[in-house]
């Protein structure tokens, strides 16, 4: 008898002990979930995929870019936009936006938008918040190491990743490049800092992109013209906004 109850007792500290270890593995699992549900991982790989970040609207100066131009409410650049969108899986309201970002920056700094817009396919296919091992950042992979001064304008370093900033002073670069460099294809040699590539295939790349954009836009001179109008701007950016952004 006494055996039975010493196996008995030594049987219910067993299912007790299981119980209570399985509710802290349980409860565990939960923390975890709720933890992970609150703060969604973000992937900084300069490899972006299909980016399903979702564009608040983009603001400089305090001015929206949502169709802040004549030249990007065109119908043309619309069909430009949907191209883009269609492309590289970004979301429309996001390209019509970047199409009238590149206006912009070209505008201010006397350089061709599709000639911007087809280097940020090139170097991030529109992904805002690429990153590269090298440390470059955003749709035109800037390094903020090695161009502080353009930074200090907009804020500093931390402003890499605004979009329009991110524009501006890739352009900048792209420019004083261009510059430097004696004309357009060794330009964007020194822009992507491919200085002993003799076949210029990073330059080619660029100037690929940036002809199937002109073949849309000429497809899109001969098509009727539809009555379209510009999507609503979405959401605000996966990362914290700042205040100019939406």
């Amino acid at each position: 008898m006494d055996n039975l109850k010493q196996f008995a007792v030594q049987t219910y500290t067993s299912i007790r002990a299981l119980l209570h270890n399985g509710l802290a593995v349980l409860g565990a699992v939960a923390a975890i979930a709720l933890l992970m549900g609150a703060r969604p991982v973000v992937d900084h790989s300069a490899q972006p995929g299909p980016a399903s970040a979702v564009f608040g609207t983009i603001r400089h100066e305090g001015i929206s870019l949502y169709g802040s131009t004549a030249d990007a409410e065109s119908p043309q650049n619309r069909a430009l936009a949907v191209y883009l969108s269609r492309r590289y899986k970004v979301a429309l309201d996001a390209t019509e936006q970047l199409v009238g970002a590149a206006h912009e920056a070209g505008s201010r700094l006397g350089m061709d938008p599709l000639l911007i817009l087809a280097v940020m396919a090139v170097e991030s296919r529109f992904n805002p918040i690429a990153e590269s091992v090298m440390g470059a950042k955003g749709l035109m992979q800037v390094i903020p190491k090695f161009h502080q001064d353009k930074l200090e304008e907009h804020g500093g370093e931390e402003s890499v990743l605004d979009p329009m900033t991110n524009i501006l002073v890739g352009t900048r670069i792209l420019k004083d490049a261009m510059r430097r460099g004696g004309g357009l294809m060794p330009g964007l040699q020194l822009y992507a800092g491919a200085f002993g590539d003799d076949g210029q295939q990073y330059a080619q790349k660029v100037i690929a992109e940036k002809e199937r954009m002109q073949q849309t836009l000429k497809r899109s001179q001969l098509q009727p013209r539809a009555s379209t109008r510009l999507r609503p701007p979405g959401r605000c950016w996966i990362r914290p906004p700042r205040r100019d952004w939406c």
